[in-house]
């Protein structure tokens, strides 16, 4: 083995192997390891410029007098090595003289350290297992390894984000999470530590992350080489704004990105649709966008209105924006073999193969094959028909469903795309697919964009993604689970994060304790980045089938808009329409910060207040910027809510406008309209009108 610099580069030699470790921005290390000669060159979520920063790289002969290894069990060593050192900034990665590697803050104290225990010379746990930290196992007849990376577990370790995984867990430690999309599921593989380091596994393969007792491993099925971002800060602020550097800022969000969004599965015809925005400005309700949802087309993959139900959509757009509405359409990456573009597309090999059996990925309301999102000009050709048949029209959002993609069946060694198997990159999809709508928005002049996505990777949030949480039920369980994994998405990098108010699945308008959860769950998304209703609302319409020149056609569910429920509830609703109007600046300020340094406008209360040992354990509330501590109701039949107040200032309950010291848990009342929202000391919203 040799350790030997390389400009500002260190480099571990063994045999063909190489392992690299560069400066990859402040404070922040990139880690790259091949089992072969030349080193794959994707870079993934890693592709941003970063700063130049001045870096320090020094070497040391050591032997078994060294503080490090002294100790009787090595006295029968009478060997040198060599440690080595790169430094770079707040973080100092030492390698051995074994090549095992540890990381340091600028304090000298360990953020954490690759696992081994090899019984090698001058190896301090000297242990005969023989498990290494890095295991490259390569795949015969490929240039692909099977690849696992261990590092050091600590007791008192905590770890947040990783994206969206449907459980209730903030706090990551003892979890086992898999490196792959599913619907309701966002695989983001960054994590911040208690301990002062954010990690970021770049690789978009299949694979697992497990954060166990006694030992932290990643792995990959199928990949070209280990590619590892750590960041070192002393405060998760600094860590989440040194990521997102790296990987990639959100733009500013739309100013109708700040307002009321309204959804339901689905608006069957263009007349029931703006019906529902009339009434809403007959009533004298804010509205900003209103949405147009899946199996508005003729078939999938055609890309276009059915002209029998949607016959004007110029029309019907000029009419929303004079009332000041912006129209968001469903695009679906679904090709039916009958569409009209699936010919040109199979061609062209746009769609995503398969290396055996089938090629139909989803059998629902037609034999479909997704496009390959990976591909640029798959990517390119779908924007093209898009333009042509929505844009044109005066569209300007997109909401892009099954990003994950939702296979029938997620055999992912068995799909193939144009960046290589599904099983090492399939993970990149999403953002392939929002990056297909970016680059044709922004070519067109737009500078206002978003799209309303399923799912996100890594880098995603730099394309104007609106990430929600997928086809979840209706339950305060799964409202809880939301929670997290709202919180989760932020601490990954992915700002801009919603849920379906009152879940999408199983929701009976009807029956009293839905309306319950709808009150409790629409209130809380007034105090989420984008407030956004959306559901199936059972039971649906005209069960029957329908067809349009031999095509099925979607049916529908009932009413959801806010006066769907009864007078009582729809008072509740429409109160929170216009407190939300009224935090409109300062949702754009939070926005802003999401822009300029990173910080997710939804963050757990460690984030504000890191030096607060208690707010680190606090999974129920959260901070809504720096100055709202929000605690959702989650629980059927309650009326008063328990909430924490971090420590440092005093803070004042938006209801009842009664003010608390910090470094406390207080109860604080929450009838069925009340949402408990506490400010910060110095701030004073009007949030609940007197």
């Amino acid at each position: 083995m040799r350790v030997y610099q390389e400009n500002q580069r260190l480099v571990i030699a063994d045999g063909n192997s190489r392992l690299w470790i560069d400066p990859w921005g402040e404070n922040s290390l990139r880690v790259r390891m091949s089992a072969f000669p030349e080193m794959d060159g994707h870079d993934w979520a890693l592709s941003e410029p970063v700063k130049p920063t001045d870096v320090e790289i020094t070497f040391e002969t050591v032997d078994n007098t060294d503080p490090w290894y002294a100790g009787q069990e090595y006295s029968h060593y009478h060997q040198q090595g060599t440690i080595a050192r790169i430094k770079n900034g707040k973080i100092t990665a030492v390698v051995n003289p074994e090549g095992w590697i540890s990381y340091y803050n600028q304090k000298g104290e360990v953020l954490t350290e690759e696992y081994w225990r090899n019984r090698n010379r001058l190896n301090r746990f000297c242990v005969p297992i023989n498990v290494g930290a890095r295991e490259l196992k390569k795949i015969m007849g490929t240039e692909d390894v099977e690849l696992t990376a261990r590092f050091e577990a600590y007791d008192d370790e905590k770890l947040f984000g990783m994206g969206q995984y449907q459980h209730r867990q903030l706090n990551k430690k003892g979890s086992t999470l898999e490196l792959a999309h599913r619907n309701s599921q966002a695989s983001v593989p960054f994590v911040v530590s208690s301990r002062g380091y954010g990690f970021f596994w770049n690789n978009p393969a299949i694979g697992t992350a497990t954060f166990a007792s006694n030992v932290t491993e990643w792995y990959a099925k199928r990949t070209r080489k280990l590619d590892y971002f750590i960041t070192a800060g002393d405060t998760p602020a600094e860590i989440e704004a040194q990521y997102t550097l790296a990987t990639g800022r959100t733009p500013m969000m739309p100013e109708f990105g700040l307002g009321y969004w309204q959804c339901k599965l689905r608006y069957r015809n263009q007349e029931e649709l703006l019906e529902v925005a009339r009434e809403h400005k007959r009533r004298g309700l804010p509205m900003d966008v209103i949405v147009v949802d899946f199996f508005h087309w003729t078939r999938q993959g055609d890309f276009r209105f059915e002209p029998r139900d949607w016959p004007d959509p110029d029309a019907m757009v000029k009419e929303l924006k004079e009332m000041g509405i912006e129209t968001v359409v469903s695009v679906w990456p679904t090709i039916d073999e009958r569409s009209v573009n699936f010919g040109e597309m199979a061609e062209k090999g746009y769609l995503v193969g398969t290396d055996h059996g089938n090629p139909n990925h989803m059998t629902w309301m037609g034999n479909t094959i997704f496009y390959d999102a990976t591909h640029p000009g798959a990517q390119k050709f779908v924007w093209e028909k898009c333009k042509e048949n929505y844009y044109t029209k005066g569209i300007r959002i997109f909401w892009l469903d099954e990003a994950e993609p939702e296979y029938g069946n997620y055999d992912f060694e068995n799909f193939r795309y144009y960046q290589g198997p599904a099983v090492q990159c399939s993970n990149v999809y999403p953002v392939g697919y929002a990056k297909g709508f970016f680059d044709g928005l922004k070519a067109e002049g737009e500078t206002d964009i978003m799209s309303l996505v399923r799912c996100a990777w890594a880098g995603s949030q730099k394309y104007a993604v609106l990430t929600w949480s997928g086809d979840i039920y209706s339950s305060f369980r799964s409202m809880r689970e939301q929670l997290q994994a709202g919180l989760s998405m932020g601490m990954a990098g992915i700002p801009w994060w919603t849920s379906d108010i009152g879940g999408f699945l199983g929701g009976q308008i009807d029956d009293p304790a839905f309306r319950e959860l709808l009150c409790r769950w629409f209130a809380w998304g007034c105090f989420c980045p984008v407030f956004r209703m959306h559901g199936e609302r059972s039971p649906w319409y005209e069960r029957e089938q329908e067809f349009i020149n031999n095509v099925r056609q979607l049916t529908s569910g009932q009413p959801n808009e806010v006066w769907s429920f009864g007078e009582e509830v729809y008072e509740i609703l429409s109160s929170y329409l216009f407190v939300r109007e009224r935090l409109r600046p300062y949702v754009r300020r939070i926005m802003q910060e999401a822009s300029d340094i990173g910080a997710p406008p939804m963050r757990p209360l460690f984030y504000d207040f890191p030096q607060d040992k208690a707010a680190w354990d606090v999974e129920d509330s959260y901070m809504f910027g720096p100055d709202l501590l929000v605690s959702p109701v989650m629980e059927a039949g309650v009326t008063e809510r328990n909430v924490y107040l971090p420590a440092g200032c005093r803070w004042t309950d938006a209801y009842t406008g009664k003010e608390y010291e910090g470094g406390q848990r207080v109860t604080v009342p929450a009838p069925i309209g009340i949402i408990p929202v506490m400010m910060r000391e110095g701030t004073n919203y009007e949030i609940y009108k007197k």
